[in-house]
């Protein structure tokens, strides 16, 4: 069965929440990747798909993450890819930066999905949540703000 995790974006009045939103994907991609995990990261566009890739290569001085645009890099992606359509192959993570649930979402054994500080992109997530929720998906909350937080 495929598992839902959201996470809680911490509210930053300093930064507007699409950086703590691609900072947070790069992180969480690290995670899957260190996890052996094969990643995709859903970006809403090409524009926000270039932020994560460039992001990806110094987000951590110290991390090294192999990943490409779709359609670019070796013939069955790296680790990592990230693009604007459906994965070409099969990929046990997908990281959803779109404001709706993507309709091969299910393909995935875990959709991680976020939930941003700011009332537009909360209620959008509300909305994903709600059709994670009819297509039978089990899913999980984690508040960045709060280590150690999990909810059903």
């Amino acid at each position: 069965m495929t598992q839902v995790v959201f996470y809680l974006l911490p509210e930053d009045p300093q930064a507007p929440s699409a950086p703590a939103l691609l900072l947070s994907a790069c992180r969480l991609a690290e995670r899957c990747y260190l996890d052996k995990e094969k990643v995709y990261i859903l970006a809403a566009d090409r524009a926000q798909a270039e932020a994560v890739d460039e992001l990806l290569f110094g987000f951590d001085p110290d991390s090294f993450v192999p990943h490409n645009l779709a359609g670019e890099g070796p013939a069955g992606g790296a680790p990592v890819e990230i693009g604007c359509d459906a994965p070409k192959g099969q990929r046990t993570v997908l990281i959803n930066l779109c404001p709706q649930m993507p309709s091969f979402a299910v393909k995935s054994r875990l959709i991680i999905d976020f939930v941003p500080a700011d009332a537009t992109n909360k209620q959008l997530a509300r909305e994903r949540y709600k059709q994670y929720r009819t297509a039978g998906l089990a899913i999980d909350t984690y508040d960045l703000a709060t280590p150690n937080s999990a909810s059903s």
